[in-house]
C-alpha cells in the first residue's frame, strides 16, 4: 500500500509537469524566443522547433497528462477500495479530484503563467525527447483527428489572412498600452509601430498638403523674381505652373537652380527655368501610404503631385510626410512652429479647420473618425450635413464643436471642448 501511494504521488508530479509544460509552451512569447534563437540560444531553438509542430506537441502533452491522471486515479481507487471497501470509490473520487485540481492543474499552470519563458526553456529538452518517443502514436492520433474533421466538414488547415495578421499585430501592440508604468520612449515606440501598420489603410489624400496651401511659381515669371521666391521659400522643391495653376509643368529644385545659375556664369537671365526643372510625377489621391513609400524608394524621388480621379491637382505629398506619419513631426530650422491647435486656459482647444483628424488623434490620443473626412472642418461638415455658420454648436463623438470663423464655404476656425451635461445629443445643433 505504501508503494502504491508513493507511485500515485509520483504520477501527480508527472501530471503537474505536463500541465505546467502545456501552459508554458503555448503561452511563451514567439517573438522573444525568435530573438533569443537569433542570438544563438540553443534552448530557444528547441522551443521554436516544438512550436513549429504545435499539433504534435499538444498531442504529446495531452497523451502524457491523461495517461498519468487515469493511471493515478485507477491506482488510488484500487488502494482505497482495499482499505474501505465500496466506499473507497467515493473517497478516491473526492481525494483525486482535489489533488489533481490543485496540485496537478491550478498550481503548476499558475506557476507557468508567472514564469512563462523561463519554464518553457527548462521543459523544452524533456518535451523534445517525449515528442520524438510518442511520434508514432501521435501520427496515428492525428490521422484519426484529420478524418474526423473531414467528416464534420471542418477544414484542418489553419491559415490567417493578411488582414487577420495585421489585426493580430495591432492587438499585440495595444495589449500592453494600458500598463500602469511605461516609460515615455516606450510609448513613443509603440505609437510608431501602430503607425507603421496603418500605412496600408491610410491614403495619400489624407496626409497631403492641400493645393490651397501650396507654394508654386509661375513659369513665365521673370528669372530674377523666381530666384528671389526660391531663396525666400522654406521649401527646396517648388512646383512650376504655366498658363493656369492646374497645369504643373515641372518641379524646381533649389539645388538644380543653383547648378543652372552656375552654368550660366551667374547670369540668371540666361537660365531656362523649365529645363532646370524635373518632370512632375503625378499620383492618385487614393494611393495607400505603403505603396507610395515603396514608389518613392523605387523611383528615388521625394516629391509627388497628388491628383483626383478627374486629373485635377489636389496637393502634394513628400517622403517626409509619410515618415512623419510613422515617427511624428520632423521639424528642421525652416519649419514653422504653428500647428493650428491652441489650448485654452478655461479648457478645450481652438483649432484651425485645416488641421487633420489624424494629427489630432495622434497628438491627444483621441478617437475621432477619419473615414469620411480628413480635416476637423470636414468632420463637422460631414456630420452636420451642412455648412455651419459662426456661432453654431454641435456635439459629435463625445466632443463639442463651436464654429468661430467661416470664409465663404470653408470653416476657418472652431472651438473644441468636452461636452457638458445638458448639451445636445450627437448631430443636433444647439446654436
Amino acid at each position: 500500500m505504501a508503494f502504491t501511494a508513493g507511485f500515485v504521488f509520483f504520477l501527480l508530479i508527472l501530471s503537474a509537469f505536463f500541465s505546467g509544460s502545456e501552459t508554458a509552451l503555448t503561452a511563451t512569447s514567439r517573438s522573444y524566443m525568435h530573438q533569443r534563437e537569433n542570438e544563438g540560444d540553443a534552448g530557444a531553438r528547441r522551443v521554436n522547433r516544438l512550436l513549429a509542430h504545435r499539433e504534435r506537441l499538444i498531442a504529446t502533452i495531452l497523451l502524457g497528462n491523461n495517461l498519468v491522471n487515469i493511471l493515478a486515479s485507477a491506482l488510488a481507487t484500487s488502494l482505497l477500495i482495499d482499505a474501505f471497501g465500496e466506499r473507497g470509490v467515493v473517497y478516491a473520487t473526492i481525494i483525486m479530484t482535489v489533488l489533481v485540481l490543485i496540485f496537478a492543474e491550478i498550481l503548476p499552470k499558475t506557476f507557468a503563467l508567472m514564469h512563462t519563458n523561463q519554464m518553457a526553456l527548462a521543459v523544452a529538452p524533456v518535451m523534445q525527447v517525449l515528442t520524438w518517443f510518442f511520434r508514432p502514436v501521435n501520427a496515428a492520433i492525428q490521422g484519426v483527428v484529420q478524418i474526423a474533421l473531414r467528416i464534420l466538414g471542418a477544414s484542418p488547415e489553419r491559415a490567417l489572412t493578411a488582414q487577420q495578421t495585421l489585426s493580430e499585430l495591432r492587438g499585440a501592440i495595444d495589449l500592453h498600452t494600458g500598463e500602469a508604468e511605461i516609460k515615455e520612449e516606450v510609448k513613443h515606440e509603440r505609437a510608431m509601430l501602430r503607425s507603421v501598420l496603418d500605412l496600408t489603410d491610410v491614403e495619400v489624400g489624407e496626409i497631403m498638403t492641400h493645393r490651397k496651401n501650396l507654394v508654386t511659381i509661375d513659369a513665365d515669371t521673370a528669372s530674377d523674381s523666381v530666384l528671389a521666391q526660391v531663396s525666400e521659400s522654406q521649401y527646396t522643391r517648388i512646383p512650376l505652373w504655366q498658363d493656369r495653376t492646374e497645369n504643373i509643368v515641372g518641379v524646381l529644385h533649389s539645388k538644380a537652380l543653383l547648378r543652372a545659375l552656375q552654368d550660366a556664369n551667374g547670369n540668371i537671365q540666361h537660365v531656362d527655368l523649365v529645363k532646370a526643372c524635373s518632370d512632375p510625377w503625378f499620383v492618385p489621391e487614393t494611393t495607400k501610404l505603403l505603396d507610395q513609400l515603396n514608389a518613392f524608394r523605387e523611383r528615388r524621388e521625394h516629391f509627388a503631385i497628388v491628383v483626383d480621379e478627374y486629373g485635377d491637382v489636389q496637393g502634394i505629398v513628400t517622403l517626409e510626410d509619410i515618415l512623419e506619419e510613422i515617427v511624428g513631426d520632423i521639424a528642421d530650422e525652416h519649419d514653422e512652429s504653428v500647428s493650428g491647435v491652441y489650448p485654452q486656459h478655461e479648457g478645450g482647444f481652438i483649432i484651425d479647420g485645416a488641421v487633420t483628424i489624424r494629427d489630432l488623434n495622434r497628438e491627444f490620443e483621441w478617437d475621432l473618425p477619419d473615414d469620411e473626412a480628413a480635416t476637423i472642418a470636414g468632420l463637422v461638415m460631414n456630420e452636420s450635413r451642412s455648412i455651419p455658420s459662426p456661432g453654431q454648436v454641435f456635439t459629435f463623438h463625445g466632443f463639442r464643436f463651436e464654429i468661430l470663423r467661416r470664409h465663404r464655404n470653408q470653416i476657418i476656425q472652431l472651438r473644441l471642448t468636452t461636452p457638458k451635461t445638458g448639451d445636445a445629443d450627437d448631430g443636433v445643433s444647439v446654436a
